[in-house]
């Protein structure tokens, strides 16, 4: 059975049911009327010109075409793990934690699994790459955020706790500790909520889009599999790195607490 394609009338129908919910939040005034329309024309515009894009890079097969892409999605990537924490790290270092750990993670285990476990030929080809890559970032990038969110929150609320154990003689490795674990584990959970779900709550969007492409069911759940385990080792690895990162710099080198480096 082949692919049953969508037509812009089939899309209009689905738009409608945003233009319903657009509507219900408008007449139960919950502020989110202009949020809901905003990010609907934006998943529209985005995801047609990505198709775009990756129609002409499947054509071409090139890996410059590849790595130029891939930055732009790293750079999009960190830029979302920003503006989405309520108290990032000032200047260039509240993009650039973010940025390098979803690179340490994200891309290198990206590269093992074109390498090591699916073995395609060539390695880069975009085909597999950039779905696989974009699905890492993505959920690293959720981990990485909610992470160190986390961490900067609370030691912000929490200054006079640090301080005080500072002044007791701890290291800043130390002192945060705790806090360290508690952000970790506050940015992997929704990937361990996610595969403790998955195939008695809910159908995870690779596995439903493969089975709705014609795959066999058994070989997309294989499939899912692997990119299950895949994102849990980038977004856990991503987030050790951030969190790890985000700790040294609110401290100097004579483990100060340094909240100024935080924007306010």
């Amino acid at each position: 059975m082949g692919v049953i394609s969508l037509g812009a009338t089939d899309l209009a129908i689905a738009a409608g049911l945003v233009l319903a919910l657009a509507g219900l939040s408008l007449w139960s005034s919950l502020g989110l009327t202009r949020s809901i329309l905003v990010a609907a024309t934006r998943t529209t515009i985005q995801l047609l010109l990505v198709g775009f894009v990756l129609r002409t890079l499947f054509e071409s097969e090139g890996l410059l075409w590849l790595v130029v892409i891939a930055m732009v999605m790293l750079l999009a990537a960190g830029r979302e793990v920003r503006v989405r924490q309520a108290r990032p790290l000032a200047g260039a270092w509240g993009f650039s934690v973010g940025a390098l750990s979803m690179f340490i993670s994200s891309f290198s285990i990206t590269v093992f699994a074109l390498v090591a476990v699916i073995g395609a030929t060539p390695w880069h080809q975009p085909q597999y790459a950039i779905p696989l890559l974009g699905m890492l970032l993505g959920n690293t990038m959720n981990g990485v955020a909610l992470g160190t969110g986390r961490f900067t929150e609370v030691a912000y609320r929490e200054k006079r706790v640090l301080e005080g154990r500072l002044l007791l003689g701890q290291s800043r490795e130390e002192a945060t500790l705790d806090l360290r674990r508690e952000s970790v584990r506050t940015g992997m959970l929704p990937i361990l909520n996610s595969m403790a779900a998955a195939g008695l709550v809910s159908l995870p969007g690779m596995m439903t889009g493969q089975i709705l492409a014609g795959s066999p069911p058994v070989e997309a759940v294989k499939y899912q599999i692997l990119i299950m385990f895949l994102v849990a080792a980038g977004t856990g690895f991503g987030v050790f790195v951030s969190v790890a990162l985000t700790a040294r710099r609110l401290f100097d080198e004579r483990h100060r607490l340094r909240l100024d480096r935080l924007k306010n």
